[in-house]
């Protein structure tokens, strides 16, 4: 089962060079797959593999050989969530059974450029069922068509999500890199639950046509890696202005040239971050780890101003969760209008399968918020746009714009989850600590990186930074400068529980 963790820029050395082909090491990866992800630990992290995906690494390796490789990804292996469409044999289900069949008939924007850059579209990924939406009990990572993606740290403790299946790929080396999709934590979250690299991108500079959303104003797509300099590398193939999606019409003119042109391990000299304590939880293990990183922070030149304030907003609060009442149906409905050939049509539709399939859908918890949801209204609803607006000035004029201007900030830091990852519970659901940082940057559409900070108990701690937007190479720069200083990542061991 050995397998190198090779960066991007690696694997495209080692293909140059003919030391490995996309050939040989699509072949490792799908062995792989079935040795610890089917069988063995289990992770059941890959929801479905690409049937043609060894047939597609070898036309570009053939291609590399005739033509020379076709764009940066040229025959890299690459897995997305469940929850983004793709137009080939594998299917779109948002991890739900109720969607099985469901074949899109194009590729999303994000999967086109992916293509067109040269990636093997190796496998989809596990996902919290429908993007954590259909409970308020839900499990992190389980979902009736994949069932339960399990932590590669240790076995029994929760991959978080929704994005579950990318993050745990990831760090299980299913693959090169995966692509997530995020309404809150849905990348950040997973990401430093699983010891990796995950960022959130400003809210229109990556397309979300074809892909499953929950709330427009915050739903965006972005890159999980094991190292900062794969995340610059796929942001340079994926952000830029889409046509089908109105909120991407200023990307190409806000976004840098090169990503990867902000990884400078000195980026943090001379840099202003404030330290949101009202993010920290009292867990010591974690807040030990946080703290360290602050200190590296100094040593690295940053200027650090502790504490500021940056938000009011709780982690999936009473205004948010009605905001998301209100999107998951308006999403869900037009997804499946956009799908005619999915079994069921509508949001109505798929409420009435999981009642008649709950057996299948529902052994562990409901949908009580999908049936809350049927009852909001539309989503221009007078009701609907004063939430918007509201949770807009707590996290923008009142929240990070505020704390930026207030103290002089080029970013915010925090640690991205309130502990580390909590121990798998079916029955009662998520242990979710209401602390941690994914929220703000997420409701105000804000770019956000959360980059490996430490461990305890073996199970790893990640550090964000967050910022205004468009600040995404900035952010990007500053977790580079941090992981070449302290490469606090390590690679996971499959405990099957914390000693």
């Amino acid at each position: 089962m050995d397998l190198p963790e090779q960066s991007i820029n690696k694997w495209q050395e080692s293909f140059s060079s003919n030391e490995w082909t996309s050939s040989m090491l699509c072949k490792r990866l799908l062995r792989r797959i079935e040795q610890i992800d089917a069988a063995g630990p289990t992770l059941r992290s890959v929801i479905e593999v690409n049937p043609d995906a060894l047939q597609i690494a070898s036309s570009l390796d053939e291609e590399r050989s005739s033509q020379g490789a076709r764009g940066p990804l040229h025959g890299v292996p690459i897995v997305v969530k469940d929850s983004i469409d793709s137009g080939d044999r594998m299917m779109t289900t948002g991890g739900s059974l109720a969607l099985s069949g469901n074949y899109a008939e194009r590729d999303a924007e994000v999967v086109r450029r992916l293509r067109e850059a040269g990636a093997v579209l190796l496998a989809k990924t596990n996902m919290s069922e429908w993007g954590y939406m259909r409970s308020s009990r839900a499990c992190s990572g389980w979902s009736s068509r994949g069932g339960q993606t399990r932590n590669p740290y240790v076995l029994d403790r929760s991959p978080l999500g929704s994005s579950s299946g990318s993050g745990v790929a990831v760090a299980a080396n299913l693959c090169v890199v995966a692509i997530g999709a995020e309404v809150d934590g849905s990348i950040v979250r997973p990401a430093s639950a699983n010891g990796i690299v995950g960022l959130k991108p400003t809210v229109g500079l990556v397309s979300r046509c074809g892909v499953m959303g929950v709330a427009e104003p915050q739903d965006t797509v972005g890159p999980m890696a094991r190292s900062v300099a794969d995340v610059a590398t796929v942001m340079n193939v994926i952000a830029g202005t889409d046509s089908e999606d109105a909120a991407t019409a200023d990307a190409d003119t806000q976004r840098p040239v090169d990503y990867c042109a902000a990884l400078q391990s000195d980026a943090l000299r001379g840099s202003r971050l404030g330290v949101a304590r009202e993010c920290f939880s009292d867990h010591e293990g974690t807040r030990a780890v946080i703290e360290q990183a602050i200190d590296t922070l100094k040593q690295l030149g940053a200027e650090i101003v502790d504490p500021i304030h940056a938000t009011t907003l709780p982690f999936f609060g009473p205004l948010e969760l009605e905001l998301f009442q209100y999107g998951i149906k308006a999403n869900i409905n037009a997804y499946l209008a956009d799908h005619p050939n999915s079994r069921v049509r509508n949001f109505d539709e798929l409420v009435e399968f999981n009642r008649k399939h709950a057996a299948e859908v529902m052994p562990y918890f409901e949908q009580e918020f999908f049936e809350m949801a049927q009852r909001k209204g539309d989503w221009n609803d007078a009701r609907c746009m004063e939430v918007r607006s509201e949770l807009r000035r707590l996290s923008r004029t009142d929240g990070i714009d505020r704390a930026l201007a207030e103290h002089r900030l080029d970013a915010i830091i925090a640690p991205t989850e309130g502990s580390p990852p909590f121990a798998i519970d079916p029955v009662v659901g998520d242990h979710i600590l209401p602390f941690g940082c994914s929220t703000p940057p997420a409701v105000a559409g804000y770019p956000h990186i959360t980059i490996p900070a430490g461990f305890v108990h073996g199970l790893p701690v990640g550090l964000s930074f967050f910022s205004t937007a468009f600040e995404d190479a900035k952010l990007i720069g500053y977790a580079y400068a941090f992981e070449q200083a302290t490469h606090a990542r390590r690679s996971p061991e499959f405990l099957s529980t914390v000693s």
